[in-house]
This record gives C-alpha cells, structure tokens and sequence, in this order.
C-alpha cells in the first residue's frame, strides 16, 4: 500500500486537525463537520495529483485552448454516519463523481471491549474499471474499512482503490496495508499512534459519528 500522511509536511491541514482534537472547539458541531469536510477537500487534490488526465479543448470568450482534465470515472464510497462531512469535502472537489454509500458500525457482544463490524445497507453503482474513493474518517482497527471493501466486491472490479481517512491508529494503518491490494493509496490526515483497550484511537479526538451529529443509541 501506498501510504500519503499528510501530516508529515506543514500546512493549513494541521490547525483543522488542531480544531477537531480540541475539547473546547469540538463542542461546536457545526465547526466540526465542517473541518472534516475540509480534511476532505485537501485529501482530494493531493489523491487528484495521482489520478490520469487527459488533454480537452475549450473556447474561451477569446480563443481556443488545451486543458488537463481528469480522465478517470470515480466512485465515491463513504461509510454511514461520521463518513458523511467527509463525503462532501470529496464531493466538493469531485463533483462529477458517482457515489455509494454503506453503512458499518461496532456490534459489542457480551464482553463491551469486542465487537464484530455489521454490515447493513449498500447503495452502490458498478464499480467495474473505475477509480474508487473509500472514506472512512477515523481508521482505527481497519476492520471497518476491510468490510466495507469485502462488501463492494460484487459490484466489480475497480482499476484503482484509494482510501480517504482524518486520523488512523498506526494499528490500523498497518492493517489495511496488509489486507488490501498492493497499489491502493491511502491519503490520511495524520497517523496516531496508539489504541486503547476498547479499540479508540489515542490522542484520537473521540467519537467522529457522535460530535458531527449528537450521541446515538447502542446497539
């Protein structure tokens, strides 16, 4: 796997990050969601930097001229509910894009400190040939990533799998590395280091689905 931290260079990502860590900002859900869409949108022009291009003419109210263009069709595929502010800062950037959407969620048996990923609703088109963008905003194990991947393959093969993520456990990160195809890119915020024992990534920032859209009902 290619792996793209963006944090390891200094820009603007860094103070969104700053903001969805911080106790007192991220009280603010409304600045929450939208630093994460943000991420989103920073995430998708270093990943368009990767795509193909091709040349296209247009007419200018002056004259005739060649651009690049993207010559790629891409899926976007987010995870339900905490992929939704992340979903739009891609949507923002690829605006023609299709997009697919699932839903997958901890499931805790008896013991509150295991859990298995339950896959429940799909929307996808075909993915056959095309260029597919999975976001998941925080990578903690990856399992919910792999899921959601094993999930997607009956609607085809995709040419290319890229993975869109805020935060990753280095648990994590080095999960999906081994789980998925060699020449998937994953373009990541910022990299944590450790996870707790109820598997939360640590600093992290908490719960991504809860601050962006108020606390939900265990399963």
């Amino acid at each position: 796997m290619h792996i793209h931290n963006l944090s390891e260079d200094n820009s603007i990502l860094n103070t969104f990050i700053s903001e969805l860590r911080d106790v007192n900002i991220q009280k603010d859900s409304m600045r929450f969601r939208r630093n994460i869409e943000r991420i989103g949108e920073v995430l998708s022009y270093e990943m368009s930097k990767s795509f193909k291009f091709k040349n296209q003419e247009i007419t200018t109210p002056l004259a005739k001229t060649t651009v690049k263009t993207i010559d790629s069709d891409v899926v976007l595929c987010s995870i339900l509910r905490a992929g939704v502010p992340l979903h739009n800062g891609l949507l923002n950037y690829f605006d023609k894009a299709e997009n697919a959407f699932i839903s997958a969620y901890r499931h805790h048996k008896e013991n509150p400190d295991t859990f298995e990923i339950v896959v429940e609703y799909l929307a996808c088109p075909s993915l056959e040939g095309k260029t597919l963008v999975l976001a998941d905003p925080m990578v903690a194990t990856g399992q919910s990533l792999l899921a959601t991947y094993e999930a997607l393959k009956p609607f085809g093969t995709p040419k290319e799998i890229h993975l869109a993520a805020v935060i990753g456990a280095q648990e994590g990160v080095d999960f999906a590395a081994k789980h998925f195809p060699e020449n998937t890119h994953l373009w990541i915020a910022t990299v944590d280091k450790d996870l707790n024992n109820k598997g939360y990534i640590v600093p992290g920032l908490g719960d991504a689905g809860d601050l962006a859209f108020g606390q939900k009902l265990q399963h």
